[in-house]
């Protein structure tokens, strides 16, 4: 499976002339039909829909559609119909003009201050008139198919582009990692000799075996806890098994996000801890170096799906 992005947008146009070259609809083939879907990253797939009065009735299968494609991501449909023939005035048949007038003679018998009917207001009546209404769900859910198409594509795109630049972390970490494990033994020794050099100089200081022994047994002591607080073989075998499972993850893609989120979080610890136990320059900064790369991948992975 691919690694998909929460993030996208597509939008698409119903043709309104291949509409009116089936003849079904003088209405359809004077007016357009347009949706477009934008998506964003969430926690948990969060949907919107801006209809007009004609479509919304179609909002139940449209939500059916985007459930069954997307699992996060803040999701926005809109979908628009607006007319083809703007530029042409419709022309009021007699019969409307008929009706018109024995309406609003019946309103100002009523209502002797009502403002009476402007030529743009009886236009845009015979404009209505000759547009009747149409049932849109048809030509609706067959163009979300084709936007929601589309919006799969460009988040798999973005999603190849976020796996490849994980991978790239990774290898990264990985190098660090491997940079590091070869510190602790070196620090150990020679914190161990750094040890017996100040027992050798209490030694020297001491005039009793007792306070010889004394001295011996806290040299020890303080070397055997130093070599225990520094040693981060665990934190850096944990780290090697985290970005294992990681890695596995992106080339299995699907539903990975909220997973990869909590290994993010696990190899940050691992980094905190290391810098924590650090007794060396160097691995202070290697400490930092993944810090940076890991909270590189954490603004990425908060796309993935």
């Amino acid at each position: 499976m691919s690694v998909y992005s929460m993030t996208g947008y597509a939008s698409a146009q119903h043709n309104p002339a291949k509409e009116g070259a089936e003849g079904d609809g003088k209405s359809s083939a004077n007016s357009r039909l347009g949706i477009e879907i934008r998506a964003v990253n969430s926690r948990f797939l969060d949907l919107s829909f801006r209809l007009p009065e004609e479509l919304r009735a179609c909002e139940p299968a449209l939500r059916e559609k985007l459930n069954a494609r997307l699992k996060r991501g803040k999701v926005e449909l809109r979908a628009s119909i607006e007319s083809t023939t703007t530029n042409v005035v419709a022309e009021p048949s007699t019969r409307l003009l008929q009706r018109l007038n024995a309406i609003q003679d019946h309103v100002k018998a009523w209502l002797p201050s009502a403002q009476p009917l402007s030529v743009a207001e009886v236009i845009r009546l015979a404009g209505d008139e000759s547009q009747p209404g149409k049932d849109w769900q048809a030509e609706t859910l067959q163009l979300a198919d084709e936007v929601l198409d589309a919006l799969m594509a460009a988040r798999k795109r973005e999603g190849a582009r976020l796996a490849t630049m994980l991978f790239d972390r990774i290898k990264q970490l990985r190098a660090l990692a491997a940079q590091a494990e070869p510190l602790i033994p070196q620090l150990v020794t020679q914190q161990r000799q750094r040890f017996l050099d100040r027992w050798a100089q209490a030694m020297e200081l001491t005039d009793g075996q007792a306070k010889s022994e004394m001295a011996q047994d806290r040299a020890l002591t303080e070397a055997t806890a130093f070599a225990i607080r520094i040693d981060v073989a665990e934190e850096l075998t944990r780290l090697a098994s985290h970005l294992d499972e990681l890695e596995r993850l992106v080339k299995k893609g699907g539903d990975i996000g909220k997973r990869l989120d909590f290994l993010i979080q696990e190899l940050h610890r691992e980094a905190n801890t290391l810098g924590s136990k650090s007794a060396a320059l160097e691995l202070t900064h290697i400490s930092v170096d993944m810090k940076v790369l890991i909270e590189q991948m954490r603004e990425q992975v908060q796309n993935i799906e």
